[in-house]
């Protein structure tokens, strides 16, 4: 961004998955909703990585929550959604 380049849904999802690895699920959700506030629409590839974000850090409820969205959004959740969302119920 310092160079005047705007990162686009890829470069979000990407950073959202290496939070999710770094155990940083506050920083991923603060990246999820940045980039829809700059008028980007998450993919399920990015809701996948937000999901497995709040499934590592314990947000169970979170994850169910944007499990829903992604849906009502029109976005079918694939295998890593549902991988994601199952595992986040089992540390609920």
């Amino acid at each position: 961004q310092q160079k005047g380049l705007e990162p686009d849904v890829i470069t979000y999802s990407a950073t959202i998955s290496a939070c999710e690895k770094g155990g940083q699920w506050e920083k991923a959700l603060t990246l999820f909703d940045e980039m829809q506030q700059k008028g980007l629409e998450p993919n399920v590839i990015t809701y996948s990585a937000t999901i497995s974000a709040c499934e590592k850090g314990g947000q169970w409820e979170k994850a169910l929550t944007l499990f829903d969205e992604m849906q009502q959004k029109g976005l079918e959740p694939d295998v890593i959604t549902y991988s994601a969302t199952i595992s986040a119920c089992e540390k609920g």
